[in-house]
């Protein structure tokens, strides 16, 4: 699911709601999450899941094709871990 497709859905369930809001809305929940990750701050959303940083060390990394080896830097990634009862609803479907 993309971003317009997640404000299209929202917007089908909330008719009383300009589409412009729903969008706006949306995109300023996603900056707040990102904003909130940046400053290296935890989200959880109970019942879905959290986003956290996860550090990676700096490494040597090699170039498969030529054999070269390159210093990689230090960084973040982001990463989600799915709550339980996601987990739970999403493997009932097996």
């Amino acid at each position: 699911m993309t971003r317009s497709e997640l404000i299209q859905k929202i917007f089908e369930g909330q008719k009383q709601l300009p589409y412009s809001d729903v969008a706006a809305a949306i995109k300023t929940m996603i900056e707040h999450m990102v904003q909130e990750l940046v400053a290296g701050n935890r989200i959880e959303i109970r019942g879905f899941g959290s986003f956290c940083l996860h550090y990676r060390a700096p490494r040597l990394a090699r170039n498969p094709k030529t054999g070269e080896t390159a210093a990689m830097p230090a960084k973040y990634s982001p990463h989600f871990k799915p709550g339980k009862e996601l987990r739970e609803r999403v493997n009932s479907i097996t």
